[in-house]
């Protein structure tokens, strides 16, 4: 029984995480300004990175949260970048 209660529970987590990933695709696409597509951008890497969770979960493999990781920091590093861009207009000093 518990194992049905997680493969179901993982399958809903996975079906909000891509109604999730559609939106935030309509407002990268839709964005009227570039600060709302970056904000759009950090929101689908997020999703991204937790369908990924959530596959490696439901798989039981490894690789799944290490590629989660690593999209989790390349995310940051871009989204600190875009932000600075937006902000000062050039990204390194």
């Amino acid at each position: 029984m518990s194992a049905t209660i997680l493969t179901w529970s993982l399958v809903g987590a996975q079906a909000m995480i891509g109604i999730a990933i559609l939106a935030t695709v309509y407002r990268l696409v839709k964005g009227p300004r570039a600060q709302d597509r970056v904000l759009a951008l950090d929101a689908f890497y997020v999703c991204g990175m937790l369908m990924l969770l959530t596959f490696g979960i439901r798989t039981a493999a490894s690789f799944y949260f290490e590629a989660a990781l690593a999209i989790a920091l390349l995310g940051f590093v871009s989204t600190v970048a875009l932000a600075k861009f937006l902000m000062r207009g050039e990204v390194i000093e």
